[in-house]
């Protein structure tokens, strides 16, 4: 119960817990959600440093962004889903709108993650695919640029070196 109010309190839905707000690359918690089975606080850090590794650049183009992490899917093989109206598609006639959301499903993930650290890249790869939605990729293109990037991390590894973007 107390976590519909906190909910309902940060504007999302009862049973559904708002992790993070981005907005001009400030990230932000409104408030925490204790209601999840599974060690909430500890995945919800490890999605929140998943979006750190977004680079700036990127980051301060997020606006109205809500990153939501839930425990599954709506259908089985979803990791996470990017819901709004993409970047290129807004226009400076648009009125008020709700935040975008993102959301990340912790079940498959950790279902999917052999350890730590592949769960943490696993959380990495997921957010980058979401936010590269909020950019206005369609699937194809996202799945181009993941392959990419892939291509990148073996040529230089995963060091802070290494160029990052989209693609």
């Amino acid at each position: 119960m107390a976590a519909d109010a906190a909910d309902a309190q940060a504007g999302g839905d009862p049973g559904q817990g708002v992790l993070l707000f981005v907005t001009d690359g400030h990230i932000r918690r409104p408030f925490y959600n204790d209601a999840q089975e599974m060690n909430p606080r500890e995945f919800d850090d490890l999605v929140e440093k998943a979006l750190k590794r977004v680079p700036l650049r990127f980051r301060r183009r997020l606006r109205n962004v809500a990153v939501i992490v839930e425990q599954e899917p709506p259908k089985p093989g979803l990791l996470g889903l990017y819901q709004g109206r993409p970047l290129p598609h807004r226009s400076v006639s648009d009125g008020f709108h709700l935040p975008d959301k993102i959301t990340i499903y912790q079940g498959p993930h950790e279902r999917m993650a052999r350890d730590r650290e592949h769960l943490e890249r696993l959380l990495e790869e997921t957010v980058w695919h979401e936010v590269a939605h909020y950019f206005g990729m369609d699937e194809a293109g996202v799945r181009q640029a993941e392959r990419r990037r892939a291509r990148q991390t073996a040529r230089f590894g995963s060091d802070s070196r290494r160029p990052q973007g989209l693609g």
